[in-house]
């Protein structure tokens, strides 16, 4: 499992994505997520703009990263 760290106490699920380069744009990273693509702690999430928190897992395509 990767981790990525984040400056603020917060980053958006679409941002997450597009950070670590699992999508290429924010498109891509809406579309995946709004297709049930991408786990949040284990439950498929649908929320593009989900407020990620420190400790959050989040798996999609084979890939999982944890936010510190």
């Amino acid at each position: 499992m990767e981790t990525f760290e984040i400056k603020d106490d917060i980053i958006l699920l679409n941002q997450l994505l597009k950070a670590i380069a699992w999508c290429e744009n924010g498109a891509h990273a809406n579309a995946v997520i709004e297709e049930g693509l991408v786990k949040v702690n284990g439950k498929i999430e649908t929320r593009k703009r989900n407020q990620l928190t420190r400790g959050t897992i989040v798996s999609f395509d084979g890939n999982t990263v944890k936010i510190v």
